[in-house]
């Protein structure tokens, strides 16, 4: 068997295939057409995430919370109406 590789790739560029003819120009208009899509996603995200930032930038600035009391300092954690030694000691 001959197997010289450069009588094969010679015959192959020989072969002329007209599925071929002007598929460079094919390939480099889909990869233009999806750069294209590309980006138009990216912007459309970008609005959105601006969007919902400025949405909740609102939202957050509308809302008046009521000022709470100042916890008192436990050295235990926070005393509970309910601890066994609040319902014994209620008893008194």
């Amino acid at each position: 068997m001959n197997h010289d590789i450069d009588q094969q790739l010679l015959r192959i560029a020989s072969a002329d295939n007209p599925a071929l003819d002007g598929i460079e120009d094919a390939v480099f208009a889909r990869i233009q057409a999806r750069r294209t899509s590309v980006g138009t996603g990216l912007g459309a995200a970008a609005l959105a995430a601006l969007g919902a930032v400025a949405l909740g930038t609102m939202a957050a600035g509308s809302v008046a919370t009521p000022a709470s009391a100042a916890a008192t300092l436990d050295p235990i954690g926070a005393v509970s109406s309910l601890a066994p030694s609040t319902l014994l000691l209620a008893s008194r």
